[in-house]
Protein backbone atom coordinates (compact mmCIF):
# COMPACT_ATOMS: atom_id res chain seq x y z
CA UNK A 1 0.00 0.00 0.00
CA UNK A 2 2.80 2.32 0.90
CA UNK A 3 4.58 1.56 -2.39
CA UNK A 4 1.51 2.58 -4.41
CA UNK A 5 1.19 5.81 -2.43
CA UNK A 6 4.87 6.64 -2.99
CA UNK A 7 4.55 5.97 -6.71
CA UNK A 8 1.44 8.15 -6.93
CA UNK A 9 3.18 10.95 -5.04
CA UNK A 10 6.18 10.78 -7.39
CA UNK A 11 3.92 10.96 -10.44
CA UNK A 12 2.10 13.96 -8.98
CA UNK A 13 5.38 15.71 -8.22
CA UNK A 14 6.71 15.02 -11.72
CA UNK A 15 3.50 16.37 -13.24
CA UNK A 16 3.68 19.53 -11.14
CA UNK A 17 7.34 20.06 -12.06
CA UNK A 18 6.54 19.64 -15.75
CA UNK A 19 3.68 22.13 -15.49
CA UNK A 20 5.90 24.62 -13.64
CA UNK A 21 8.61 24.22 -16.27
CA UNK A 22 6.09 24.91 -19.04
CA UNK A 23 4.79 28.01 -17.29
CA UNK A 24 8.30 29.38 -16.79
CA UNK A 25 9.42 28.91 -20.38
CA UNK A 26 8.24 30.45 -23.63
CA UNK A 27 4.50 31.13 -23.72
CA UNK A 28 1.76 31.97 -26.22
CA UNK A 29 2.26 35.48 -27.55
CA UNK A 30 6.06 35.35 -27.29
CA UNK A 31 8.04 36.29 -30.40
CA UNK A 32 10.56 33.58 -31.15
CA UNK A 33 13.33 33.44 -33.74
CA UNK A 34 13.24 29.86 -34.97
CA UNK A 35 15.58 27.85 -37.18
CA UNK A 36 14.08 24.69 -38.62
CA UNK A 37 14.04 22.13 -41.40
CA UNK A 38 10.91 20.16 -42.22
CA UNK A 39 10.89 16.96 -44.28
CA UNK A 40 8.40 14.24 -45.12
CA UNK A 41 8.83 11.20 -42.91
CA UNK A 42 8.33 8.65 -45.69
CA UNK A 43 11.03 9.72 -48.18
CA UNK A 44 12.75 12.73 -46.57
CA UNK A 45 11.60 15.22 -49.20
CA UNK A 46 12.24 18.81 -48.20
CA UNK A 47 9.12 20.72 -47.16
CA UNK A 48 10.64 23.93 -45.79
CA UNK A 49 13.88 25.15 -44.26
CA UNK A 50 15.55 28.24 -42.84
CA UNK A 51 19.02 26.76 -43.39
CA UNK A 52 20.85 28.18 -46.40
CA UNK A 53 23.18 25.15 -46.65
CA UNK A 54 20.20 22.78 -46.76
CA UNK A 55 18.59 24.98 -49.42
CA UNK A 56 21.74 24.85 -51.52
CA UNK A 57 21.99 21.06 -51.15
CA UNK A 58 18.37 20.71 -52.26
CA UNK A 59 18.81 23.11 -55.19
CA UNK A 60 16.29 25.69 -53.94
CA UNK A 61 18.68 28.40 -52.72
CA UNK A 62 17.48 30.84 -55.41
CA UNK A 63 13.84 30.60 -54.32
CA UNK A 64 14.04 33.01 -51.39
CA UNK A 65 15.93 34.13 -48.32
CA UNK A 66 16.96 31.41 -45.89
CA UNK A 67 17.51 32.52 -42.30
CA UNK A 68 15.83 31.91 -38.90
CA UNK A 69 12.28 33.22 -38.93
CA UNK A 70 10.27 35.16 -36.40
CA UNK A 71 7.01 33.54 -35.32
CA UNK A 72 4.50 34.29 -32.59
CA UNK A 73 3.69 31.28 -30.43
CA UNK A 74 0.01 30.42 -30.32
CA UNK A 75 -0.81 32.31 -33.52
CA UNK A 76 -0.79 29.40 -35.93
CA UNK A 77 2.36 30.48 -37.75
CA UNK A 78 3.61 26.88 -37.54
CA UNK A 79 1.82 23.58 -36.94
CA UNK A 80 0.19 23.25 -33.55
CA UNK A 81 2.25 20.18 -32.68
CA UNK A 82 5.47 22.15 -33.14
CA UNK A 83 4.14 25.04 -31.06
CA UNK A 84 3.22 22.66 -28.24
CA UNK A 85 6.74 21.22 -28.34
CA UNK A 86 8.31 24.68 -28.09
CA UNK A 87 6.01 26.00 -25.37
CA UNK A 88 7.83 25.97 -22.04
CA UNK A 89 11.23 25.68 -23.72
CA UNK A 90 14.09 28.12 -23.42
CA UNK A 91 16.27 29.97 -25.92
CA UNK A 92 18.95 27.57 -27.17
CA UNK A 93 16.76 24.48 -26.88
CA UNK A 94 16.43 22.24 -29.92
CA UNK A 95 14.51 19.13 -30.80
CA UNK A 96 12.51 17.16 -33.31
CA UNK A 97 8.78 16.58 -33.54
CA UNK A 98 6.68 14.59 -35.99
CA UNK A 99 3.41 16.13 -37.14
CA UNK A 100 0.95 13.46 -38.35
CA UNK A 101 -0.67 14.00 -41.74
CA UNK A 102 -4.15 14.94 -40.41
CA UNK A 103 -2.56 17.77 -38.38
CA UNK A 104 -0.21 18.80 -41.20
CA UNK A 105 -1.61 19.03 -44.72
CA UNK A 106 -4.51 16.65 -44.26
CA UNK A 107 -5.24 13.09 -45.29
CA UNK A 108 -5.20 12.22 -48.97
CA UNK A 109 -8.76 12.19 -50.34
CA UNK A 110 -9.27 10.19 -53.51
CA UNK A 111 -12.55 12.01 -54.14
CA UNK A 112 -10.53 15.20 -54.63
CA UNK A 113 -9.12 13.71 -57.84
CA UNK A 114 -11.66 14.75 -60.46
CA UNK A 115 -12.14 14.77 -64.22
CA UNK A 116 -12.83 18.11 -65.89
CA UNK A 117 -13.15 19.37 -69.44
CA UNK A 118 -9.81 20.06 -71.12
CA UNK A 119 -11.20 23.44 -72.15
CA UNK A 120 -10.87 24.54 -68.52
CA UNK A 121 -7.11 23.98 -68.60
CA UNK A 122 -5.01 26.74 -70.22
CA UNK A 123 -3.14 25.48 -73.27
CA UNK A 124 0.26 26.30 -71.76
CA UNK A 125 -0.53 24.13 -68.71
CA UNK A 126 -1.60 20.97 -70.49
CA UNK A 127 1.18 18.71 -69.23
CA UNK A 128 1.44 16.28 -66.26
CA UNK A 129 2.31 18.01 -62.99
CA UNK A 130 1.22 21.49 -64.06
CA UNK A 131 -0.35 23.65 -61.35
CA UNK A 132 -3.77 24.76 -62.57
CA UNK A 133 -6.68 26.83 -61.34
CA UNK A 134 -10.04 25.23 -62.09
CA UNK A 135 -13.18 27.11 -61.02
CA UNK A 136 -11.13 28.99 -58.44
CA UNK A 137 -9.61 25.84 -56.92
CA UNK A 138 -5.89 25.00 -57.01
CA UNK A 139 -5.00 21.59 -58.45
CA UNK A 140 -2.32 19.58 -60.24
CA UNK A 141 -2.82 18.05 -63.65
CA UNK A 142 -2.32 14.28 -63.80
CA UNK A 143 -3.29 13.32 -67.34
CA UNK A 144 -5.15 14.55 -70.42
CA UNK A 145 -6.97 12.09 -72.62
CA UNK A 146 -8.97 13.55 -75.48
CA UNK A 147 -11.25 16.27 -74.18
CA UNK A 148 -10.96 15.23 -70.54
CA UNK A 149 -8.34 16.19 -67.96
CA UNK A 150 -7.64 14.40 -64.67
CA UNK A 151 -6.85 16.93 -61.90
CA UNK A 152 -5.74 16.24 -58.34
CA UNK A 153 -7.08 18.92 -55.97
CA UNK A 154 -5.35 17.51 -52.87
CA UNK A 155 -2.48 19.45 -51.33
CA UNK A 156 0.79 18.06 -52.77
CA UNK A 157 1.78 16.93 -49.23
CA UNK A 158 -1.60 15.53 -48.25
CA UNK A 159 -1.18 12.18 -46.52
CA UNK A 160 2.44 12.85 -45.49
CA UNK A 161 3.66 12.93 -41.90
CA UNK A 162 6.10 15.82 -41.45
CA UNK A 163 9.20 15.80 -39.26
CA UNK A 164 10.37 19.15 -37.89
CA UNK A 165 13.90 19.63 -36.59
CA UNK A 166 14.14 22.98 -34.85
CA UNK A 167 16.32 25.23 -32.72
CA UNK A 168 15.12 28.23 -30.73
CA UNK A 169 17.69 30.84 -31.77
CA UNK A 170 16.36 33.70 -29.67
CA UNK A 171 13.43 35.63 -28.27
CA UNK A 172 12.52 38.90 -30.01
CA UNK A 173 11.50 41.68 -27.63
CA UNK A 174 12.18 44.83 -29.68
CA UNK A 175 8.91 46.05 -31.21
CA UNK A 176 10.44 47.06 -34.56
CA UNK A 177 12.15 43.66 -34.92
CA UNK A 178 8.84 42.00 -34.06
CA UNK A 179 7.05 43.97 -36.77
CA UNK A 180 9.79 43.29 -39.32
CA UNK A 181 9.69 39.60 -38.47
CA UNK A 182 5.94 39.40 -39.01
CA UNK A 183 6.14 41.25 -42.33
CA UNK A 184 8.98 38.99 -43.49
CA UNK A 185 6.81 35.99 -42.69
CA UNK A 186 4.18 37.28 -45.12
CA UNK A 187 6.48 38.80 -47.74
CA UNK A 188 10.02 37.81 -48.64
CA UNK A 189 11.18 41.38 -49.28
CA UNK A 190 13.12 44.11 -47.49
CA UNK A 191 10.84 46.94 -46.36
CA UNK A 192 11.82 50.21 -44.70
CA UNK A 193 9.95 50.46 -41.40
CA UNK A 194 10.17 52.53 -38.24
CA UNK A 195 8.12 53.20 -35.10
CA UNK A 196 7.35 56.65 -33.71
CA UNK A 197 5.08 58.02 -30.99
CA UNK A 198 2.79 60.62 -32.57
CA UNK A 199 0.47 63.16 -31.01
CA UNK A 200 -2.94 62.77 -32.62
CA UNK A 201 -6.15 64.72 -32.18
CA UNK A 202 -9.29 62.62 -31.83
CA UNK A 203 -12.86 62.98 -30.67
CA UNK A 204 -13.80 61.43 -27.33
CA UNK A 205 -17.23 61.16 -25.71
CA UNK A 206 -17.70 63.44 -22.72
CA UNK A 207 -19.43 61.88 -19.75
CA UNK A 208 -22.51 63.79 -18.74
CA UNK A 209 -24.80 63.67 -15.72
CA UNK A 210 -27.81 64.47 -17.88
CA UNK A 211 -30.26 61.67 -18.56
CA UNK A 212 -31.16 63.03 -21.99
CA UNK A 213 -31.06 60.43 -24.74
CA UNK A 214 -29.74 62.82 -27.35
CA UNK A 215 -26.48 62.51 -29.21
CA UNK A 216 -23.50 62.18 -26.83
CA UNK A 217 -21.26 65.20 -26.43
CA UNK A 218 -17.68 64.91 -27.65
CA UNK A 219 -14.52 66.90 -27.26
CA UNK A 220 -11.26 67.01 -29.18
CA UNK A 221 -8.32 65.73 -27.18
CA UNK A 222 -4.67 65.10 -28.02
CA UNK A 223 -3.47 61.57 -27.41
CA UNK A 224 -0.22 59.73 -28.03
CA UNK A 225 -0.29 56.83 -30.48
CA UNK A 226 2.56 54.45 -31.14
CA UNK A 227 2.69 54.24 -34.91
CA UNK A 228 4.40 51.76 -37.22
CA UNK A 229 5.36 53.41 -40.50
CA UNK A 230 5.91 51.16 -43.52
CA UNK A 231 7.39 52.56 -46.73
CA UNK A 232 5.53 50.85 -49.55
CA UNK A 233 7.41 50.21 -52.77
CA UNK A 234 5.95 48.97 -56.10
CA UNK A 235 6.83 45.37 -55.20
CA UNK A 236 4.65 45.51 -52.09
CA UNK A 237 1.92 47.66 -53.63
CA UNK A 238 1.42 45.13 -56.47
CA UNK A 239 1.65 42.04 -54.24
CA UNK A 240 -1.72 40.26 -54.46
CA UNK A 241 -1.65 39.03 -50.87
CA UNK A 242 -1.02 42.58 -49.65
CA UNK A 243 -3.68 44.01 -51.97
CA UNK A 244 -6.39 41.71 -50.63
CA UNK A 245 -5.28 41.17 -47.02
CA UNK A 246 -3.51 44.34 -45.89
CA UNK A 247 -6.28 45.14 -43.41
CA UNK A 248 -5.93 41.74 -41.73
CA UNK A 249 -2.12 41.90 -41.80
CA UNK A 250 -2.12 45.39 -40.28
CA UNK A 251 -4.51 44.19 -37.57
CA UNK A 252 -2.12 41.34 -36.73
CA UNK A 253 0.71 43.83 -36.39
CA UNK A 254 -1.41 45.97 -34.05
CA UNK A 255 -2.62 43.07 -31.93
CA UNK A 256 0.60 41.08 -31.67
CA UNK A 257 3.22 43.83 -31.54
CA UNK A 258 1.09 46.03 -29.28
CA UNK A 259 1.21 49.23 -31.35
CA UNK A 260 -1.73 51.61 -31.85
CA UNK A 261 -1.83 52.00 -35.60
CA UNK A 262 -0.07 51.29 -38.92
CA UNK A 263 0.59 53.90 -41.58
CA UNK A 264 1.68 52.70 -45.02
CA UNK A 265 3.51 55.41 -46.94
CA UNK A 266 3.69 55.19 -50.70
CA UNK A 267 7.06 56.41 -51.94
CA UNK A 268 7.24 57.41 -55.59
CA UNK A 269 10.58 58.42 -57.09
CA UNK A 270 10.25 60.21 -60.40
CA UNK A 271 10.82 63.53 -62.10
CA UNK A 272 12.25 65.90 -59.45
CA UNK A 273 10.21 68.72 -61.06
CA UNK A 274 7.04 66.91 -60.14
CA UNK A 275 5.95 65.72 -63.57
CA UNK A 276 3.32 67.34 -65.74
CA UNK A 277 0.75 69.81 -64.57
CA UNK A 278 0.66 73.46 -63.56
CA UNK A 279 3.55 74.40 -61.28
CA UNK A 280 2.29 75.09 -57.80
CA UNK A 281 -0.73 72.82 -58.31
CA UNK A 282 0.88 69.41 -58.91
CA UNK A 283 4.63 69.75 -58.85
CA UNK A 284 6.07 72.81 -57.13
CA UNK A 285 6.52 76.39 -58.25
CA UNK A 286 4.55 79.56 -57.52
CA UNK A 287 0.93 80.09 -58.56
CA UNK A 288 1.43 83.79 -59.33
CA UNK A 289 4.39 82.96 -61.57
CA UNK A 290 2.27 80.41 -63.40
CA UNK A 291 -0.49 82.97 -63.95
CA UNK A 292 2.05 85.48 -65.25
CA UNK A 293 3.23 82.89 -67.76
CA UNK A 294 -0.25 82.78 -69.29
CA UNK A 295 -0.65 86.62 -69.04
CA UNK A 296 -3.17 86.59 -66.22
CA UNK A 297 -3.15 89.15 -63.38
CA UNK A 298 -3.63 87.38 -60.05
CA UNK A 299 -4.75 90.62 -58.33
CA UNK A 300 -7.48 91.18 -60.92
CA UNK A 301 -8.80 87.66 -60.38
CA UNK A 302 -8.86 88.18 -56.62
CA UNK A 303 -10.78 91.48 -56.99
CA UNK A 304 -13.34 89.89 -59.34
CA UNK A 305 -13.90 87.03 -56.89
CA UNK A 306 -14.44 89.50 -54.02
CA UNK A 307 -17.00 91.41 -56.09
CA UNK A 308 -18.88 88.22 -56.93
CA UNK A 309 -18.94 87.17 -53.28
CA UNK A 310 -20.25 90.60 -52.19
CA UNK A 311 -22.97 90.44 -54.86
CA UNK A 312 -24.09 86.99 -53.70
CA UNK A 313 -24.30 87.88 -50.00
CA UNK A 314 -27.88 88.46 -48.78
CA UNK A 315 -28.74 92.02 -47.69
CA UNK A 316 -30.36 92.81 -44.32
CA UNK A 317 -32.53 95.77 -43.51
Amino acid sequence: MTGESDESAEETQASEEAAESTENGLQDGDFVRLAYTARTVEDGSLVDTTDEEVAEEEGVADEGTFEPRVIVLGSGHIFEGVEEEIEGSEVGDSGSVTVPAPEAFGEYDQEEVRTVSTDKVPEDDRYPGAAVQIDGQQGYLETIIGGRARVDFNHPLAGDDIEYEYEIVGEVEDELEQAQGLMNMFFDMDLDMFIETDEVEEEQVVESDDDDEGEPETETVTVEKETLYIDSDPQLAMNQQWMFQKQQIAQQLIDQVGIDRVIVQEVIDGNPMGGMGMPGMMGGGDLEEALEDVDVDADEIAEELDEEIDADEPTTE
